[in-house]
Order: C-alpha cells, then sequence, then structure tokens
C-alpha cells in the first residue's frame, strides 16, 4: 500500500466520521517558541487551549513535520526521520476517550476492501497511563485486545504536554509488534525496537502551570472543554504495509536512497552497516530539504535557514563518506521530486526555484569541503614536521565551527596521515557550544507569554480592524496585561499590552511595520509603542501610560499617525511593483523571500542567483517609476483562497492563508498578490522609487532596498549636493566628472605604483645589513629584525626570502617583522636543514602571532602571523629566537 494511499484511507475514514478535513500546515510555524511544525497539534494549539474558538467540532488532517532533536539518529534507527507526515484527528469539547478509542481500532482492524489498513488484531500492543482506569476499561471494551496487551506505564512515556504552561493530559500509544525477528518479547514496555508506536492519542483535559519539566508540573484545573488529539506516524504505518524494515525503504523515500547507492557504486543492505546508514541519511536529508525548500524556507547562517542548511550539508558530507566528491544534488533532488510529487504537487510545480537553491548551496559547500581540506592538509603537515602524532581538538573545532568542515572528515584525513584527533578536546568544545545554544533557547521560550494569558479576551471574538478605511476609530479597553499578567489598570509611566475590541492601528505583518500613533480616553492618554498578533485573530498594543490611568472597560480611541502611515503604505505599495519589475526582467522563477516595508523605505528579498547588473537595476527601477508616473489604480477584493489563485494571484512563498483572503491587484493583472498590508489609492501616491543597494543574502538569494516618496527625493537631492561639489573642486562640467574622477585615480594609482618601487628599492638596500646581523643560536642561523614602519607583508616577505638565500646551506631562520596602520607583521622562513632540526616556519609564525594578540600559521617553510599590538613587535621577535632555542638544544 502506497503511502499516499495510506494517508488518502485515512482522511476519507474521518470524512465519513463528520470531521473536516484540513489541509496541512506550512512547516514554518507562527509559535515563537518553534522553528518549525514539530508535531501535528502545533497548527491547533490555540484551538485545543481554548485561546481561539474551533472553526468546527472534529476535524483530520496529514500534517508535515520537521523535527532535528534526534538528527544524529537518523539512518541508524528504522523510525527516526526529521521529516515526515503526522495523520491527526482532533475532537475540539466535541467526543472524548470513547469515541477517540473506536474510531483507532475500527480503522487499524477494518478490512482494506471496507477502507481500514487491515492490521490484524494479535499484532498490536496498547499502553496507558497507569492511573488512567478508563482507558484501560475503554480498550477491553471496545477492541479484542487481552488485558495483557494493554500496558500500564507512567508519566515519562503515557502523560502529554508541551513542557510549557497549557494543556496536558494521559495519552494512550498503540505498538505494531514487528515479531521475535526483531527483538525480545514483553510488549512496549521493554523499549525494544521489536514494537512500533504507531499511533499516539492524547486526552488532552487539563491545564498545567509551573512547569519545572516536561513531567514535573502543576495541574491548575480542567480546560474549558475536553480534547482529542491524535498522531498517527504514516511513514511507520508505511514501512510495515509495504513490508520493508524502516521508514526509508517506503515508495517516498527509497528512490532517493537507491539512486544515492548507484551514484557512489555501492550495494544497499550487502556491503557495510555504515555505508547503509549513509545511504539513509542521504535519502531522508534530501525529502526533507526539498520540503523545506517547497515551504519558504532557505539556507541561511541563522535560524531555520541555518537548520535548512545543517541538513544539506549532512547529506553531502554523506556523499562525499561514501567517495562521491562531485555534485549531486541535481540528480537526487529530482528523485525526491518524482516520489513526493503525488502528495505534494507543489514540489513539481515549483521545482525550478527549489532546485536552484539545493543545487547553489551544493556548489557552495563542496568550495568549502575544498577550503577546509587545505587548511587540514597544513595543519597535518606542521603536525607531522614538528614530530607530532595527534591534531588538536581546537584545531577541528576549528574547521568545524568556522569553515563547516565536518568532524568526520577530519577524522578520515588525519587518520590517512598516521595522525589522531583529540576527540575529546573537540566534545568538550562540542558541548559548550551546545550547552550555550540551549541556554538561549531556554531564554527565548522564557521570554515569550503565556498564550492562556489572551484566552479570555479572544473568546469575546476576533478583534476588528478598521485601518484599511479610518484613521481613527472608537472602541473600548477589553483587557490589559502588565508584564504578562492580567491587570485592571496601568498608570502613568507604565509599559502594559492593551486589548481593544476594535483599531485602526496596523498590526506588524506581511513585511509592513507597526503602526505608529495614540490610544486616548478619559483622563488618559497612550503612546503606542507596538502592535502584534499574539494569538490569530487577536490584535495587542503595546504602550507607555503618558497621561494619567486606564482601565479595563473605559473608552478608548485609536489614533493613527497619518504622516506614518502613508509613508508606510507608499513602500508597501512600490515593494508590490518592485516584485512585479524584478519579474519582468529576470522572469517568473524571480520570487519573493521576504520584505520588509516601513515609513520612506523598502527592502525586497527575491530568489536569485547571481548579483544585479547596474543595466538591470535600472530597468528593474524605471519599470517601477513608470508604474507609478501611469497613475495605477490600487484596487482589493476579499475572496476565497482557491478564486484567488484561479485569478492569478500570487502566494507568497513561507506565508500562511486562510480559506478567505485579501488580494490586492495594481493596474489590474500587472501585479495581484494576496495580501493583508496597507496601500495607496493610486501608484502615482508613490512619487519616487530610489533603487539604492543590491547584495547577496544567501545562497541563490538576493535583496534590493529602496527609498521611497520623500525619502527617495531627499537621498537624490543630497547625491545632487555631492555632484555639485565636486564638480566646483574638480572645476569641472558634471557630465565630465566621471571622466576626471578615472584620471586622478589612475595618476594616484601610478604614483603609489612608483612610491611602492622606492620602498622596495630602499628595502633591498638593507639586505647585506640584516644578513650580517644573522646570530647563532646553536647551530642554527637567526636573523630576527624589525624594519619599522611602512613596509607591506609582501615586501617583507619578499625580503626575508631574499636573506635566507644570503645565509647559504647551513640551518637558517629568517623572522623579520614590521607595522603598517597600527598592525604589526611578521614573516618567517626556513630552509631545508633548519626544518630538519624541527623548525618549522608555521609553528613560529603562530607562536610570535600570539604575542602581538592576533593570529597566524602557515608552510613549514614560509609563514606569516600578525597583531594588533603593535608595540609587542620586539617581544615577538624575541621569542622567534627563544623557540629556536628550544628547539634545538
Amino acid at each position: 500500500m502506497k503511502t499516499a494511499e495510506i494517508a488518502q484511507r485515512f482522511l476519507d475514514f474521518f470524512e465519513k466520521k463528520n470531521h473536516t478535513i484540513v489541509p496541512s500546515a506550512s512547516l514554518v510555524t507562527d509559535d515563537p517558541a518553534l522553528l518549525f511544525t514539530v508535531a501535528g497539534m502545533v497548527p491547533f494549539i490555540p484551538y485545543l487551549s481554548g485561546v481561539v474558538p474551533p472553526p468546527y467540532p472534529r476535524a483530520a488532517d496529514v500534517q508535515k513535520c520537521i523535527r532535528t532533536n534526534d538528527i544524529e539518529e537518523v539512518g541508524k534507527t528504522p523510525r527516526h526521520g526529521t521529516f515526515f507526515q503526522m495523520l491527526g484527528n482532533w475532537s475540539f469539547g466535541d467526543y472524548f476517550k470513547e469515541d477517540a478509542i473506536r474510531f483507532a481500532w475500527e480503522l487499524l482492524t477494518a478490512p482494506e476492501s471496507e477502507g481500514g489498513l487491515a492490521f490484524d488484531p494479535k499484532d498490536l500492543w496498547v499502553t496507558v497511563y497507569e492511573e488512567d482506569d478508563e482507558a484501560r476499561d475503554l480498550w477491553l471494551k471496545l477492541s479484542t485486545l487481552p488485558d495483557e496487551r494493554i500496558q500500564r506505564l507512567g508519566k515519562d512515556t503515557n502523560y502529554w504536554s508541551t513542557g510549557l504552561p497549557g494543556p496536558a493530559g494521559p495519552c494512550s500509544e498503540i505498538f505494531f509488534d514487528r515479531g521475535p525477528d526483531y527483538g525480545i518479547d514483553g510488549g512496549p514496555a521493554t523499549d525494544d525496537d521489536r514494537y512500533v508506536e504507531i499511533w499516539n492519542l492524547v486526552f488532552m483535559q487539563y491545564e498545567i502551570t509551573n512547569v519545572r519539566s516536561k513531567y514535573d508540573f502543576d495541574i491548575v484545573g480542567e480546560l474549558p472543554a475536553k480534547n482529542i488529539d491524535t498522531g498517527m506516524g504514516l511513514e511507520r504505518i508505511a514501512f510495515i504495509k509495504q513490508g520493508v524494515d524502516n521508514m526509508y525503504e517506503t515508495d517516498q523515500v527509497r528512490p532517493v536512497l537507491d539512486l544515492a547507492a548507484k551514484l557512489a557504486g555501492k550495494a544497499y543492505g550487502a556491503e557495510s552497516h555504515e555505508d547503509d546508514v549513509r545511504l539513509r541519511i542521504v535519502a531522508d536529508h534530501v525529502r526533507s530539504s526539498l520540503m523545506l525548500l517547497a515551504d519558504g524556507v532557505t539556507p541561511s547562517n541563522e535560524g531555520r535557514g541555518y537548520i535548512l542548511r545543517r541538513i544539506m550539508r549532512r547529506a553531502i558530507r554523506s556523499m562525499r563518506l561514501l567517495g562521491v566528491e562531485g555534485a549531486t544534488f541535481p540528480e537526487l533532488f529530482a528523485a525526491s521530486r518524482d516520489a513526493m510529487k503525488e502528495s505534494y504537487p507543489e514540489v513539481e510545480t515549483d521545482y525550478a526555484r527549489l532546485s536552484a537553491y539545493a543545487i547553489a548551496e551544493e556548489q557552495t559547500f563542496l568550495r568549502t569541503l575544498a577550503a577546509g581540506s587545505a587548511i587540514l592538509d597544513q595543519s597535518v603537515a606542521e603536525a607531522k614536521t614538528g614530530g607530532g602524532t595527534t591534531l588538536s581538538g581546537s584545531e577541528a573545532f576549528l574547521l568545524h565551527d568556522t569553515y563547516g568542515f565536518p568532524i568526520d572528515l577530519t577524522l578520515e584525513i588525519a587518520e590517512e596521515a598516521g595522525l589522531s584527533v583529540d576527540r575529546g578536546a573537540f566534545d568538550q568544545l562540542m558541548l559548550e557550544q551546545r550547552t550555550r545554544a540551549k541556554a538561549d533557547a531556554r531564554a527565548r521560550k522564557g521570554a515569550i507569554a503565556d498564550q492562556s494569558a489572551y484566552r479570555e479576551f479572544r473568546a469575546l471574538g476576533e478583534t476588528v480592524f478598521t485601518g484599511y478605511t479610518e484613521l481613527q476609530t472608537e472602541s473600548k479597553v477589553l483587557g490589559i496585561l502588565v508584564q504578562g499578567q492580567g491587570t485592571d489598570r496601568a498608570s502613568e509611566g507604565q509599559i502594559a499590552e492593551v486589548i481593544l475590541a476594535e483599531t485602526a492601528l496596523y498590526a506588524e505583518s506581511g513585511g509592513q511595520v507597526a503602526d505608529k500613533g495614540v490610544i486616548v480616553g478619559p483622563g488618559y492618554e497612550l503612546e503606542v509603542l507596538d502592535v502584534q498578533r499574539p494569538v490569530p485573530g487577536l490584535v495587542s498594543h503595546t504602550v507607555e501610560v503618558t497621561t494619567g490611568e486606564v482601565a479595563v472597560g473605559a473608552p478608548a480611541t485609536t489614533v493613527v499617525d497619518g504622516l506614518n502611515r502613508h509613508a508606510a503604505q507608499q513602500a508597501h505599495t512600490a515593494t508590490h511593483l518592485v516584485h512585479a519589475a524584478i519579474r519582468d526582467t529576470l522572469g517568473k522563477t524571480a520570487t519573493q523571500t521576504g520584505s520588509l516595508n516601513r515609513a520612506g523605505y523598502m527592502r525586497f528579498d527575491f530568489s536569485w542567483g547571481s548579483a544585479l547588473s547596474a543595466e538591470t537595476r535600472t530597468e528593474i527601477e524605471d519599470i517601477a517609476n513608470n508604474a507609478v508616473r501611469d497613475n495605477l489604480e490600487v484596487t482589493t477584493r476579499v475572496m476565497s483562497l482557491d478564486e484567488a489563485k484561479a485569478a492569478g494571484a500570487m502566494a507568497l512563498f513561507g506565508e500562511k492563508y486562510g480559506d478567505t483572503v485579501r488580494m490586492v491587484d495594481i493596474g489590474g493583472p500587472w501585479s495581484r498578490e494576496l495580501c493583508g498590508g496597507t496601500h495607496v489609492a493610486r501608484s502615482a501616491e508613490i512619487g519616487l522609487v530610489n533603487l539604492v543597494g543590491e547584495q547577496s543574502v544567501g545562497a541563490s538569494n538576493r535583496r534590493v532596498e529602496a527609498l521611497v516618496g520623500l525619502d527617495a527625493f531627499r537621498d537624490l537631492a543630497a547625491e545632487r549636493a555631492i555632484v555639485s561639489q565636486l564638480s566646483t573642486s574638480l572645476k569641472t562640467p558634471r557630465e565630465q566628472l566621471t571622466n576626471r574622477i578615472a584620471e586622478l585615480a589612475a595618476s594616484l594609482k601610478a604614483a603609489e605604483k612608483k612610491i611602492a618601487a622606492f620602498e622596495a628599492q630602499a628595502l633591498t638596500g638593507r639586505l647585506p645589513q640584516l644578513v650580517e646581523s644573522a646570530v647563532a643560536v646553536g647551530t642554527v642561523k637567526v636573523v630576527a629584525q624589525s624594519l619599522g614602519e611602512g613596509a607591506s607583508a609582501d615586501d617583507v616577505r619578499s625580503l626575508a626570502l631574499q636573506v635566507r638565500d644570503r645565509l647559504g646551506s647551513d640551518p637558517a631562520v629568517v623572522a623579520l617583522g614590521s607595522v603598517a596602520g597600527g598592525r604589526a607583521t611578521v614573516v618567517v622562513v626556513t630552509n631545508d636543514a633548519a626544518r630538519e632540526r624541527g623548525l618549522a616556519a608555521g609553528a613560529l609564525a603562530k607562536a610570535a602571532a600570539a604575542v602581538l594578540g592576533g593570529g597566524g600559521g602557515g608552510r613549514p617553510d614560509v609563514a606569516q602571523g600578525g597583531g594588533t599590538d603593535a608595540a609587542a613587535l620586539p617581544q615577538a621577535l624575541d621569542g622567534i629566537v627563544a623557540d629556536v632555542r628550544a628547539t634545538t638544544a
């Protein structure tokens, strides 16, 4: 039974049980405590916790998930994957334990001809929370399971919570017994891989607080409604139904695994366990990367983008360890696309964009591997020259942390060279880094307000936003929060969150920053610092009480700063124009990946793999300003998502849309996007769009910046003033300035070249004196001299090599230093005879650089170091002499 068929059977079954079928939410979640949708319940948290009234009493879905906390287990066990799909059925105060258990048993054991999954009851086991007698009794009543296959387990396995304040409750898990060939007898209580958890039924009925750990908390009481939250692992069901040993061999993953094996010249399952693990890692990570890219995540060095980059690079690394050093993503990603497109058609329709990111990331990392290999080769050579047998953990960590060079490749290369790596020191540094990261994550979670604080306000209905048509709206204060806690009033000088029934103030979203303005009422005035949506449908105003005291129930009028709003509208509408202009110039694959709009300024990120030429930038700017000139009408329509897509509206990657959306047209279909932001009425109101910058913001991702309206004019006026000053100073007409400045630059370059030649000649003149300054340190001739101010590193290196050549074939070390721009540089060179005595230039330069407060190194024959402590140059040179003496003693 194919994976897609299993998912459809699940949805069909629950649709017949009067469940609303809900499409999968994005892998990118709105929850600020999470980077990704890590479980099927994440999109439903507002409903399960009672913060937001549920739009339906019961639902079912197939939810895409990403989880990387067990990434090191991927490929090693039959069930761990970074991307997985969770089948779920949900009840929001409707049915509870009895129906949840009945539905699960019926679907699992019903014949395939009746839409079931046809599991043999003798292969199924169940666990319940040790104190949940009701669940145990229901299993005995509703299933054919004998009592001995219903096991009671403790809170650590059968009590569910997020580890944060909010909903919680006991759960019942269903397991499939793979048989005695896979492990010991005894049921799920043995915690053996023989028993595969396939479905978890969570009976969510309590609210917890004072959470000390995931299993140590205080129960406040029952939730407003008892809910059902279930999750059945689609991949786990698939590998059981398809008769294979693990999720990597199912129909949506195996094609990538087989292709990776073919590219590597390996036979999966027939050669080595390590190779099989690597092939499974590749298969899992390629699919995960494809699905993350499809939901708008792009590789970067922070946040979600860093996780994606890590997953992609683990796949590349695994192919490297399998013996493939060239690019493989063009083929592997195409195979994953073909395996996933039946369930997720967007991976095919948007494949040009997705593959561009993947291929660019692979090319970048292959270059990183090449650079890291060169640095590692140098470290290996220095270690061997110095008679060492071990690479330090700090060097391995530097390669990993700074250059992205994987530790297992470091181990492999070092082993080939006959060296070991201080893995203990490396692991300690990694542990310290992870500890810091976990502390940061805890701090981030701790900074997030408990969403239950907003429940009573959201239960009153959605906040009505009037700002599309009004700049001032009368309302009343529904609630006040100070430091996340509800209160009945806030006084002058306090910072508070104020919840209103209606507001004209725009809450930050869609790249547009929040409005500025005030909230006023009888005897008080509040300065608005920020406007956000802490939970769907609810607007919260962060304010400072500047005058008087505001109380719950008081009348309140929101007043928008009209000038700031208009400037923000100009910028947001200009973003739509620039987007349309970019697609018109570069093609339809150049799609938006991010934006920021504030008064007078817009920033727009889009998928593209190379820098824009000056001509292309000018063309984009011209198209946008032509649209301004044409005074195009800006209209908005509210419609269903399907209607908007049929009309050709662009849905932006990473954005989440409800069933009803707002479509913004500029000039009819010329620009048509789904957007909840505020806009001008006609394009001429924008005034002017001035592109002021373009840069890379990651592999296959570019960013343009523009000033808009009055800010754009002021910037052009400032440039005009600069041109006028240059024209006056150089006594050159404006139209001839470019040629005149080029002439001056050429003259300056020629003068600098002559000066450099004179300085080099002067340095060469010091050659005899430097040779004469050589002193005998044991059997080694040493020259350690400062050349003073001004000499460049290249000149110092050239002179040091000349001095070494003049010293003949006896052991010789030359160390010359100079100071330029307040920074000291030391160049160390050695000859063959010196290196035979264990004197490596790289080690000497590195030690000298440490004295100078910097870093350095290089080859055993020529090396360089430096630092900012120029006054310590004599001490650094003396240190080299001392090191030579100690080495040759």
